[in-house]
């Protein structure tokens, strides 16, 4: 069930976090999602209305394995084509509907799932204010998923447009709304681009 617009309004101090929209996720991608062609224009008019208040991540693989930690290593030998060494770095950039809003929107480069596995993400909101984080972009059970439990762990209101995700999976992406609705009630809101567009005034 929805939350009610009443709980939903009122969306300021916000942030349009924007996750992962890069051509390697895109068709013809390594990791091609099927669904981003789908959501871009609903992104692109997100970032459209906000651009200054946007912040774009990018996940940037490492030159070679052995540059990450742990289990990194040994998930990066079996993507060897993901890793620098092997990846037209054009596959790192954001898709060319997105690039063209940088600047004034701002990029933030991460080595892993969370967008807040970079720390300088968490110190440009606090120079921002922010409280609020909106939340687009790929894949709705990895990257977007890590993020939102990073931002919820930071005390961040989480506002998550359900319109404006993709993933590989349609059950992951499934369970992962049912999981917000009835597990995170009070810290993340699911709302469409539509009611964001009337509850999101700067």
């Amino acid at each position: 069930m929805r939350d009610s617009a009443s709980e939903v309004a009122g969306i300021r101090d916000a942030v349009h976090l924007c996750i992962d929209m890069q051509n390697i996720f895109a068709p013809g991608g390594l990791w091609a999602t099927p669904w981003m062609e789908r959501v871009l224009p609903t992104i692109a008019a997100i970032v459209a209305h906000h651009e200054a208040r946007t912040v774009f991540t990018r996940f940037i693989t490492p030159e070679d394995p052995q540059d990450r930690p742990g289990q990194w290593q040994s998930y990066f030998r079996r993507w060897q084509q993901a890793t620098r060494n092997h990846l037209p770095p054009s596959a790192l950039e954001l898709v060319p509907a997105l690039q063209r809003f940088v600047p004034p929107a701002a990029v933030v480069d991460k080595p892993a799932y969370s967008a807040f596995s970079n720390p300088r993400l968490a110190g440009l909101l606090r120079d921002k204010n922010v409280g609020t984080v909106v939340i687009s972009g790929a894949e709705t059970d990895v990257c977007v998923l890590s993020t939102v439990l990073s931002a919820v762990d930071l005390g961040f209101r989480v506002v998550i447009v359900e319109d404006a995700l993709c993933s590989s999976s349609d059950v992951g992406h499934d369970a992962l709304m049912t999981m917000y609705r009835t597990r995170f009630h009070g810290q993340v809101d699911l709302v469409t681009a539509e009611e964001l567009a009337e509850f999101w005034h700067e």
